[in-house]
């Protein structure tokens, strides 16, 4: 039912050289459900030359011509999606629909860069003399090393491994070890469409130690990573010291304001979708709930009744509406994060606790009375806890809003054209989305700001960091 993962470099899905394997864990029932190789030096030492060869010939194909062949990646990956699906609930936890949906977006996403590569148009710059010709013409940068989570096998490879494919660059994914299978169909369905050898390699293994051999192998010539602000930080700063183009989505601590004119029941029901799904472990997902004094009560009061009302469980098994924490990490991470904000007068409205002794479940979790000085507070919860807290001013709502150096995403309900001027305009994030879901489309920018990172993973903003813009000037004989 579960296959174990291999690497899959030079166009061969193949053990590691060492033998070496790590082990693969159903976190909704901590049983190892298989196993993945664990690449070594050498192995990386092939998937380096395999992409210096892989960009040599791939950026020769013509715009036109990878389009296609990414449709029909596309194409292949929503053929086995009930497949691809399964294997991310056995491997990551989400409920089934959840997986398939990621799927089922995922092949949304390639079409999108599919198209996009087809219009990365340079420019004609008038010239100052006559017979002079100056073009703005844009070129493939070279080589990506990607880096990504577990709590999205596919949507955080896609992005990257579309918009490298589509510009004409290679690609080596460091995918999660926690999550291997799902992001390797991903990869089987580039393959299978007719991509090339060397144009992207898959590899498993020590985080740490891949990412220090590969960011400054001078093979590589840009990074790009998704996960937490600290490991970003410091994967930012070796890549800086090697001149490498990055992009970094990292993590987030996203407001959601709740003024007193919102439609409470539309309010109410969009984040705690939001909040709970894939168990919080989202970086856009909605923590710290500030509602307007007008309304905090009956917020709080439907949405810890609607907190109550999920069904926890097995993500395989029908009408699961939350699955496990991804990781035996977790549990301990959330467990210390709602001991302490305890410890220091927050109160539980409902959850708060690990849910039996098998499988990584804990309940959903509703508090109130949270004070600034509480860790969950000011660190990053990625987990099933939401904060409600009630405001009076506009300002004031904007000041806390501000006051974490994190600006991924926030959320913001009410009627008022002017509220949602002033607050879009307010608040300091890389998106934000008013009186409904409105992020992560594969049309719109995907990033943050501050300590949340830099520069996009959607929209058509996203080639722009896998293509170099080269100015060339030339007069006539």
């Amino acid at each position: 039912m579960y296959p174990d993962t291999q690497l899959f470099i030079d166009g061969t899905w193949r053990a590691a050289r060492s033998g070496r394997t790590l082990p693969v864990i159903n976190p909704a029932t901590e049983e190892v459900i298989g196993q993945v190789a664990h690449a070594s030096k050498n192995d990386l030492d092939e998937a380096l030359d395999a992409a210096a060869k892989g960009f040599a010939a791939w950026k020769k194909v013509s715009a036109f011509d990878r389009s296609k062949l990414m449709r029909k990646a596309a194409d292949i990956l929503r053929s086995r999606a009930d497949e691809t699906a399964r294997l991310m609930t056995l491997e990551q936890g989400k409920p089934l629909p959840e997986a398939k949906m990621e799927v089922m977006a995922a092949a949304d996403i390639i079409d999108w860069f599919a198209e996009e590569a087809r219009r990365a148009y340079g420019r004609v710059v008038p010239a100052r003399g006559e017979g002079i010709y100056q073009l703005v013409v844009k070129e493939p940068v070279g080589p990506v090393a990607a880096f990504t989570p577990w709590n999205f096998p596919i949507n955080q490879v896609v992005r990257k491994l579309s918009a490298a494919v589509a510009t004409g660059c290679s690609i080596i994914v460091k995918a999660p070890e926690e999550t291997p299978a799902s992001p390797a169909m991903l990869v089987k369905a580039f393959v299978d469409a007719g991509l090339p050898a060397g144009v992207v390699g898959l590899v498993y293994g020590v985080p740490s130690e891949i990412s220090e051999y590969l960011i400054p192998h001078p093979v590589i010539r840009k990074v790009t990573f998704t996960g937490s602000t600290p490991i970003g930080k410091h994967l930012a700063a070796l890549a800086g010291a090697h001149m490498k183009r990055v992009t970094m989505e990292l993590g987030g601590h996203a407001p959601a304001i709740v003024f007193d004119d919102a439609d409470l029941d539309l309010a109410v029901k969009t984040l705690a979708g939001a909040k709970f799904r894939n168990a919080g472990q989202v970086c856009v997902s909605p923590t710290r709930f500030m509602v307007q004094e007008k309304l905090y009560e009956p917020f709080v009061e439907k949405f810890v009744a609607l907190a109550k009302g999920l069904k926890v469980g097995d993500g395989v098994a029908e009408g699961t509406q939350m699955g496990p924490l991804a990781h035996d990490r977790r549990i301990p991470w959330v467990e210390g994060l709602v001991a302490d904000a305890r410890q220091k007068g927050a109160e539980v409205h409902t959850g708060g606790e690990r849910i039996g002794n098998k499988g990584y479940f804990y309940q959903p979790t509703v508090m109130t009375g949270v004070g600034k000085d509480a860790r969950m507070m000011n660190e990053e919860p990625f987990g099933p806890v939401a904060m409600i807290a009630p405001f009076k001013e506009f300002d004031e709502v904007v000041e806390e809003a501000n006051r974490l150096p994190f600006g991924l995403a926030a959320y913001a309900f009410t009627r008022s054209a002017k509220t949602a001027n002033a607050v879009a305009a307010k608040v300091e994030t890389g998106m934000m989305t008013i009186n409904h879901l409105g992020l992560a489309l594969p049309e719109v920018p995907f990033g943050g700001v501050k300590d949340s990172g830099y520069g996009s993973e959607g929209g058509s903003e996203a080639i722009e960091a896998y293509l170099n813009t080269k100015f060339v000037s030339q007069a006539g004989l």
